[in-house]
């Protein structure tokens, strides 16, 4: 069984969690280390949570979500590298999802411009999200950093058309400070 256990940095467990985003994600995908540890043991909005599978008594990767009052944005995802390709991924989100059957769910992703990010898409499409194509910018994570061109993805809801300006500034003031 899937577990989410909800770390700060002073847990030993913390490392396995830093190393993995370092590991999965380029400096350009992700804010500092002395910043990310503020929003791990500070900031109400925001948790890190170790993947744990119980049943094989092994951590599987990191999820971070930042939750507001209409929704939940996750802000990374990342399986550790001796488990992928072993249907974790699909266990993960609907992990994910059944906690959060009552809000929307909200990520970001690549544009579907090279097979990977085609993929990735699949991946979330094929796990109960729906893609919005309305143009998004992920701002840069550092300075001199140059933002992204981005698209929302969602679970919960028919659509975010409505409500995108709103989700967008929400995201962008609390998760990029801008």
């Amino acid at each position: 069984m899937i577990k989410f256990i909800p770390v700060k940095t002073e847990d030993s467990r913390y490392a396995f969690i830093e190393d993995l985003l370092h590991e999965s994600f380029p400096e350009k995908e992700r804010r500092e280390d002395a910043k990310q540890r503020y929003n791990v043991d500070k900031n109400p909005l925001f948790t890190t949570y170790l993947i744990n599978d119980e049943d094989a008594d092994i951590n599987v990767g990191v999820i971070t979500v930042w939750t507001f009052k209409n929704f939940c944005y996750v802000e990374h995802l990342a399986t550790s590298p001796n488990i992928r390709n072993k249907g974790y991924g699909n266990k993960i989100i609907r992990t994910l999802l059944d906690g959060c059957e009552d809000i929307t769910v909200v990520l970001e992703v690549e544009l579907p411009e090279d097979e990977m990010s085609k993929r990735r898409i699949g991946f979330y499409v094929r796990n109960g999200f729906r893609l919005c194509t309305k143009d998004y910018l992920q701002p840069p994570y550092r300075l001199g950093g140059k933002p992204i061109p981005m698209y929302l993805m969602f679970s919960g809801c028919e659509t975010i058309d409505e409500d995108f300006e709103n989700i967008k500034a929400e995201i962008y003031s609390n998760v990029y400070g801008v």
